[in-house]
């Protein structure tokens, strides 16, 4: 009887475990991992880090597997220009994308030689040091960066392979209503509102990135364990993104 008593406590902790795991990721915060280099300088390939779900209020994708329980978005609050975003892909509405919020509602957004123009004003930009990216094997990749200052005063860094690549000339366009303009801080090397990912509805909105909790590089084999403390990057650990 004791052991069948004590069985059955068990599954209850673990059932209430799991219910308050999925509570906290459906209301509060959910973890991501960065996979591309899209949002380099910002966010690196490997980095992990949490995003307040109830940042920008809920929708349907706020929700395990996009359940269709909400429709359109309750406790509602608009995303700030400058805000980075984790978003679900508008074509599929599945795949997780993260991009930094750059045009909003009835903005009218254009690219003349890599130069963002926000409502017809030239977004400021102050050329600094170069980055350099290394990938897996070692490589090393050179980019210009610039601090660019948005029309709100929002100031963060972005990267730019040249002012001539297949992005940096967009004609102007408008945003639609309920809907935003993104762009990766990697211009050259972003898939974003310039290309497949179009505008982004507000329904679509998962929330706002927050902070890293973890963060490691591609150096050596998974299967090696006596290097994954070289591989943990050791200074971005609970840095705050902005």
């Amino acid at each position: 009887m004791e052991k069948e008593e004590s069985l059955f406590d068990t599954i209850k902790t673990i059932f209430y475990a799991v219910v308050i795991a999925i509570l906290i990721r459906t209301f509060l915060f959910e973890p991501f991992k960065i996979p591309s280099a899209s949002m380099y300088p910002t966010l690196y390939v490997g980095d992990f880090l949490f995003v307040s779900k109830y940042t920008y209020g809920y929708s349907k994708h706020s929700l395990p597997f996009s359940m269709p329980l909400i429709k359109g978005r309750v406790w509602e609050d608009a995303p700030e220009r400058g805000d980075v975003v984790v978003f679900k892909f508008p074509q599929d509405n599945k795949t997780d994308f993260i991009k930094r919020v750059v045009g909003l509602p009835g903005d009218k957004v254009k690219i003349i030689k890599g130069r963002l123009f926000i409502n017809d004003e030239i977004v400021e930009r102050t050329r600094v040091e170069d980055f350099t990216r290394r990938d897996e094997r070692g490589n090393a990749k050179r980019y210009n960066q610039y601090i660019e200052i948005l029309p709100n005063g929002v100031r963060h860094n972005i990267l730019e392979l040249s002012d001539d690549a297949d992005f940096d000339k967009v004609d102007e366009v408008t945003v639609p209503e309920e809907s935003y303009f993104m762009m990766g801080d990697n211009r050259d090397e972003s898939d974003d509102s310039r290309a497949s990912v179009g505008f982004v509805p507000k329904e679509n909105l998962v929330g706002k990135a927050r902070f890293l909790f973890f963060s490691h590089n591609q150096e050596g084999a998974w299967y090696k364990p006596w290097v994954w403390p070289r591989k943990i990057r050791w200074e971005r650990l609970f840095d705050r993104i902005k």
